[in-house]
Formats: C-alpha cells, structure tokens, sequence
C-alpha cells in the first residue's frame, strides 16, 4: 500500500500550503482528498507534485506491505 505521510510533511517543509496547491498550482481539492485517504492517484499528480515540491517521490510517498 503506498502512503502519502511524507507529502504533508515535504510541504510543510517548503512552505506550500494544500490552499497555495489548490489556488497557484491548480491541484484538485479532489486530487488531495485522494492523498488524505492514501487512495489511488495518478503518476501524473505524483510527477507534479514532486515538481512543484521540487523534491524527489521518495519525499512524498511511501510503501508499506499491508498488514495481513
């Protein structure tokens, strides 16, 4: 299962704000609601993320084997 922990942290670090996301960087409302929850999100929000963040997808995102 791959989280999206790190994303609010590497934001917080860079000072960008979900609102900054939404209103400078046109992210979906929906496409962060998607992260909150850790559900599916495309490679292309993952790519813009990390360019916007200007930080690596190791910075964002994360694996963890599910528990069984």
């Amino acid at each position: 299962m791959i989280i999206y922990d790190k994303l609010w942290i590497t934001m917080k670090q860079k000072n960008i704000s979900q609102y900054k996301l939404i209103k400078e960087y046109h992210v979906s409302n929906g496409q962060l609601d998607r992260l909150r929850k850790n559900a599916d999100v495309s490679t292309y929000t993952l790519n813009r993320l990390c360019e916007i963040l200007d930080c690596r997808i190791e910075d964002i995102a994360e694996y963890r084997k599910s528990p069984d």
